[in-house]
């Protein structure tokens, strides 16, 4: 009996000194986060407003191959070696095309009633050489029938496409936060309902999508014909937020497009009104966009501070550094980028040992299709076409991202690599104090974690509070500097600073999941609207 009962105390001591144990496995460094907080967290140590100012309200816009970029770009590798950063440099990837950029836009209604209009170019559009005053018609052209009634009349007007939508009261604020109920449904794993090989139903609104996309082109093709001077178009959102993205080609071989400029819905609702009244309205528009041609690169800005005994070893962050051109790209993605600079900076100052080197990548033509993240991926560690590897890849850790607005850091996306779970966990545990709680293996997309994970590399992206990035400032004329709360943009440099930090020093590097077969190469989300 007394055997027995010292083999239960045993087994029963071994049991509960389990969880000790794997907690033990995965250390945490109290010093070093004491010293990361001390420089990130504090108003008179952060720099990551400063640094937020610089890319938007002196560089921004920074759309990829504009002068803004480069710009930007000359500013932040400066910062970095002021820093301590080392190959801190330019690498081109390519081609991307002819550069762009608005110079000067006026529009105003003079007739019936003068007023000015909002509105912006959309990128890679051509101007109007100069101050253009004429007519607006009405042209909605969406079936073959259509093309006949405009046949003729259309020569030197401005041309509104689209009929104007309803635009309906906010009985909610614009910006969302998380609830605990909405971040505890996040850390579940979804569960699909579909068969293997069972068709997916299209959506209604997508098989419309389709139908006008196969007249899209004979009706820009029209316009063209009819000698159309611009055409205006409706922007998405309201109380004045326009958002703008791209209208024309950046191949210089295609051939060019119409001029396209975006209006506020509320004042092309007002334009289209009068003329359906029998009302001339009268617009004069001046548009100045330059293209800019060369060689068609396009670059990615690195740098980095080198690692001690296990400096061959890597860990990366990252941000896109371009944005669209309405706003100065502040949400989208300045915000990511200062707070990357921010991180490299918390890191030198802390006077903390890193063991492996980390290195920032701040990443151009994102907004086109992850262009330069998976351009760097391809050189540096493995094509997704071929999963054929390089060296670098073994000795490559992980990847951490920032690119969902300017919300504080609630938790961790991640991309259903099961067996970080427990290395994370831990991570956070000393970070819920500053509001990181939640873990979820749900993948998101739409960023540039995603070319990592696309080979078989850790690459996550930050679960942030929404805010207002949907609704108001994503790709729009308000992404701009004062959308950014700056208790916000400190918590979020001090959080990706402790995991980078951890990362760097763990003794093994991140777990992986299996590698992934060959992806045939696919273009991501990004890129402007199809052609009127």
């Amino acid at each position: 009996m007394r055997k027995r009962l010292m083999s239960l105390v045993i087994v029963l001591a071994m049991a509960l000194a389990l969880p000790v144990a794997s907690q033990m496995q995965e250390a945490v460094d109290y010093d070093a986060l004491f010293k990361i907080k001390e420089q990130g967290l504090s108003p008179q140590n952060s720099k990551v407003m400063d640094t937020f100012s610089y890319l938007t309200d002196v560089h921004g816009a920074r759309l990829t191959g504009s002068p803004n970029i480069k710009s930007a770009a000359d500013w932040a590798m400066k910062t970095m070696t002021e820093y301590g950063l080392v190959n801190v440099k330019l690498e081109p990837w390519g081609p991307f095309g002819r550069g762009w950029v608005n110079e000067r836009f006026s529009a105003n209604v003079v007739s019936p009633n003068p007023y000015p209009l909002i509105g912006y170019p959309m990128a890679w559009t051509p101007g109007t050489n100069g101050m253009v005053t004429a007519e607006a018609v009405i042209a909605v052209i969406t079936t073959e029938a259509d093309f006949e009634k405009f046949k003729g009349k259309l020569n030197g007007k401005f041309v509104l496409p689209i009929a104007p939508r309803e635009i309906t009261p906010h009985y909610e604020g614009d910006a969302k936060k998380y609830t605990e109920a909405q971040l505890e449904e996040l850390a579940k794993q979804p569960i699909s309902n579909a068969l293997p090989g069972q068709p997916q139903q299209i959506p209604p609104q997508f098989a419309v999508q389709a139908a006008d996309r196969q007249i899209a082109a004979k009706r820009t093709q029209f316009f063209k014909d009819e000698g159309v001077a611009v055409l205006l178009e409706p922007g998405r959102g309201d109380d004045g937020t326009v958002f703008v993205g791209g209208g024309g080609s950046r191949n210089p071989n295609d051939p060019p497009s119409l001029p396209r400029v975006m209006l506020a819905a509320e004042h092309y609702g007002r334009i289209y009104r009068t003329l359906q009244k029998g009302v001339a309205v009268t617009i004069e528009l001046n548009v100045q966009n330059r293209f800019i041609d060369g060689d068609g690169m396009a670059f990615n800005v690195v740098g980095e501070i080198p690692g001690t005994d296990k400096a061959g070893e890597l860990v990366m962050i990252g941000a896109h550094f371009d944005s669209w051109h309405a706003g100065t790209g502040a949400t989208d993605n300045a915000a990511g980028s200062a707070v990357m600079l921010e991180v490299m900076r918390i890191l030198k100052a802390s006077g903390l040992k890193l063991r492996r080197t980390v290195r920032i990548g701040l990443w151009g033509g994102e907004e086109q299709g992850l262009l330069g993240s998976r351009a760097y991926v391809k050189d540096h560690f493995a094509d997704r076409a071929t999963m054929v590897l390089k060296p670098e890849h073994a000795k490559f850790s992980g990847y951490f991202n920032i690119d969902n607005g300017i919300g504080a850091v609630r938790g961790v996306y991640l991309q259903g690599n099961e067996a970080i779970a427990p290395v994370f966990a831990r991570w956070i545990e000393p970070l819920k104090s500053i509001g990181v709680t939640t873990l979820t293996p749900r993948n998101t997309g739409g960023t540039d974690h995603l070319a990592f994970d696309a080979v078989g590399l850790p690459g996550f992206q930050f679960i942030q509070e929404v805010m207002d990035y949907d609704t108001r400032t994503h790709h729009s004329n308000m992404d701009v500097y004062e959308r950014a709360q700056p208790q916000d943009m400190r918590q979020i440099a001090t959080v990706v600073a402790f995991f980078v930090y951890q990362a760097a020093n763990r003794e093994q590097l991140l777990p992986r999941k299996p590698l992934p077969k060959p992806q045939p190469a696919q273009q991501g989300p990004g890129g402007g609207r199809p052609p009127m």
